[in-house]
């Protein structure tokens, strides 16, 4: 019988893929620190949103998988970077003009506008917190600004300023000539004002390890690199905290990959080694275009939350993610169905398919039993004609349907059936158009009531499906598609729609003689 390891060391899920080239780091010899560290890194301008939610998930998933295959310990660090000057205000925060007072300060030197913590850095810190324990991920916090002042970043100070001209001679060969005059790696923080500040360095002192420079008044100032007193800009920041914490994991997103040389080049430059990278493709919207916080064409975490359970988020970005996927509303009902199909084969599945389930990841090798004993796209048709207002609404559908089926014992369906009633009505009903039956189609659905009225074969989905079948064929629909589209048309509003036995088992087949009565009779348009 094969081994859990023994299946994952052979995995083509890409979470073990990537395990094992996390590995192949230390094979040689165990890590000297005494453990594996993998990073994510968030930028606290704003509120955590949905690409910090995929870059810890899918990081987790590659770290569960690195603990099935080696005996190493594991950390997970999330790193803010809050020293980082606050360049613009975010339109959706209260307090405007204040806020404009302090342009460029560090995020943890301006006030929080909400008035509930230190400073709008520990504020959104405090937001990133909560956020990744809502989901329950493990990780401990770095804070930037807490990185920089404690002294633990001092070292790898003391020697970006000794080896300041390598790691220029990286950022240089990367900017427009127009920049390279002015660009520093070092960014000083003003004694007086508190603003990072982008001017060129008049010398950098390795031995005493300082940076001496006029301010934007003229004035001369020298500054420690270390202590809190200078940050690094940002691509440097990234090179110099992998050497620094001896990273050996992060993932960014493909608008990073240029960037991939300068990071690997300045880690090494201070000492370190390259940790392993996974470049994923970003999200589209609607239209395939890429999906800009500024611009709003996305889903938040909390638009998909308020029509899905967690886990088919979790089954989203753990799907190719290294392939570009639109992020829109219709995605929503496909994640949740293909998440609990999954979820429904992985107990009868060998070991070796069970590693390539994407539920194994998502779960940490345990999933849970679904109890979805009726698709979540099913819900939404069902929510369609049942003029439901809640869950409670499509329960009486649910139980005549699957008599054994209770809201305690399918805790899962019962959530499903609450998050189908609100899609519904936020995003199917608005755009639904019922049109009129041809006269081929009124002719089938005249047929169809007909057999519905005459049928003793009870709730049998299978055998509904080959009535309504038989109906399409003998009334000449080629491709039969064409008949199925007419039925969801009429009857539903929409082009597509479920399986139609299984609809007329779930919703009843009396109610469904009413509902094409009533659509023959011209009641369901306008």
């Amino acid at each position: 019988m094969t081994s859990l390891r023994d299946a994952a060391m052979v995995s083509k899920a890409w979470p073990f893929e990537e395990a094992r080239a996390v590995l192949k780091r230390y094979e040689k010899a165990p890590p000297k620190k005494g453990y594996v560290l993998f990073e994510t890194g968030y930028g606290p301008s704003g509120l955590p949103h949905i690409g910090t939610f995929g870059e810890v998930a899918r990081t987790t998933m590659i770290r569960r998988a690195f603990e099935i295959i080696s005996d190493i310990p594991t950390r997970l660090i999330c790193f803010s970077d809050d020293v980082d000057g606050m360049r613009k205000v975010p339109e959706n925060v209260p307090n405007q003009e204040m806020l404009r007072q302090h342009m460029q300060k560090p995020l943890t030197s301006v006030p929080d506008p909400y008035g509930e913590f230190e400073s709008f850095g520990h504020h959104n810190n405090a937001m990133l917190r909560r956020f990744l324990d809502t989901f329950g991920f493990e990780y401990e916090f770095i804070s930037a600004t807490e990185f920089y002042k404690s002294g633990r970043f001092d070292d790898t100070l003391r020697l970006a300023a000794e080896r300041y001209d390598r790691i220029m001679e990286i950022m240089l060969a990367s900017l427009r000539e127009e920049r390279q005059q002015t660009y520093s790696c070092f960014l000083p923080i003003h004694p007086e004002t508190g603003r990072v500040l982008y001017v060129p360095m008049k010398e950098v002192n390795a031995k005493d390890a300082t940076i001496t420079f006029d301010d934007e008044e003229g004035k001369e100032w020298t500054l420690p690199v270390t202590g809190g007193h200078v940050k690094l800009q940002w691509k440097p920041d990234f090179g110099a905290r992998w050497a620094a914490l001896d990273v050996d994991f992060e993932m960014y997103g493909k608008d990073h990959s240029t960037n991939t040389p300068i990071y690997d080049g300045i880690c090494e430059v201070l000492g370190g080694r390259k940790p392993n990278h996974f470049t994923y493709e970003l999200f589209l919207d609607e239209v395939g275009q890429k999906i800009s916080k500024s611009k709003g064409n996305g889903l938040t975490i909390d638009e998909w939350l308020t029509y899905a359970a967690t886990e088919s988020l979790s089954y989203f970005m753990y799907q190719k993610p290294k392939t570009a996927k639109r992020l829109w509303w219709d995605v929503i009902p496909k994640a949740v169905d293909e998440y609990h199909q999954q979820l429904k084969a992985f107990p009868e599945q060998p070991i070796e398919q069970q590693v390539n389930n994407p539920v194994w990841h998502i779960h940490n090798g345990k999933p849970p039993e679904s109890r979805m004993v009726v698709s979540f796209a099913m819900l939404l048709n069902l929510a369609s004609v049942a003029a439901a207002k809640d869950a409670a609404g499509l329960w009486k559908f649910i139980r005549r349907y699957a008599p054994e089926a209770s809201p305690e014992k399918n805790p899962d369906l019962d959530a499903a059936a609450g998050y189908a009633v609100r899609y519904f009505a936020d995003k199917i009903a608005p755009t639904r158009q019922f049109r009129l039956p041809t006269d081929r189609e009124r002719a089938a659905m005249e047929d169809l009531v007909a057999r519905l009225k005459a049928w003793d074969g009870g709730l049998d989905d299978e055998a509904l499906q080959s009535m309504v079948f038989a109906v399409g064929k003998e009334h000449g629909f080629e491709p039969l598609r064409d008949w199925f589209k007419a039925l969801y048309e009429v009857l539903l509003g929409a082009s597509e729609g479920p399986r139609f036995g299984g609809f007329i088992a779930l919703y009843g087949v009396e109610e469904t003689v009413a509902l094409i009565s009533r659509a023959l009779k011209g009641e369901l348009v306008g």
